[in-house]
């Protein structure tokens, strides 16, 4: 409610901004709309890379910077010449940006902890498979390890699954699949996938 009334009253100033510099009717009505939906577009892209590991680049937040710069200057300069007038245009645009910024935020914090019960109950699926087999659920990272050795040993596996799971084709698995079967990261499946295609992770049956 608070976004759709301050872009509104954005909308508004806008307009009047556009109309007063000899544009027609319908540049005037659509142009408003091209400054605010940069701000929503960017702050959409920005969300969608969060939520996959990502954080955003140098383009969206560029973006999002000159929308929000765009908006704050087109409503101050329709604003009478005084501190009082300008920050009262300024302000719609101003509550804008900030709701529809704290509305992406309480969405990536969801999704992040969604995220987050995904991984525990795969820890505890884990956990409750390694004590059915009779084993221990959980060890020390260094008992009777040296360093990088468990890492090495979760690559060689995944290395492992995907040869059984080549397509019809002979092709391997994609980067992403690897690293998703395994609760990791694409960048970690690529990694894998390249290494043992290199003979690092054991030979290429």
């Amino acid at each position: 409610m608070l976004a759709l009334i301050a872009g509104t009253v954005s909308y508004l100033h806008m307009h009047l901004l556009v109309e007063l510099h000899g544009q027609p009717g319908w540049v005037a009505a659509l142009t408003p709309l091209s400054v605010d939906g940069m701000i929503v577009a960017a702050s959409t892209t920005l969300l969608a890379e969060s939520r996959s590991g990502g954080c955003g680049g140098f383009l969206p937040w560029a973006l999002l910077v000159a929308g929000s710069a765009a908006s704050l200057a087109a409503n101050v300069a329709v604003a009478e010449p005084t501190p009082t007038g300008r920050v009262i245009a300024a302000w719609p645009s101003f509550a804008l940006i900030a709701s529809y910024e704290l509305l992406m935020r309480q969405v990536r914090r969801a999704a992040e902890a969604g995220t987050s019960r995904q991984r525990s109950r795969g820890v505890r699926s884990r956990a409750t498979g390694a004590a059915s087999a009779g084993r221990p659920a959980f060890q020390r990272p260094d008992a009777g390890r040296r360093p990088g050795v468990r890492s090495r040993e979760a690559q060689v596996l995944a290395w492992q699954w995907a040869l059984a799971n080549r397509a019809g084709d002979g092709s391997l698995p994609s980067g992403r699949d690897i690293g998703g079967h395994h609760g990791r990261h694409e960048r970690w499946g690529r990694l894998v996938k390249r290494s043992g295609m290199a003979g690092e992770l054991g030979p290429q049956t």
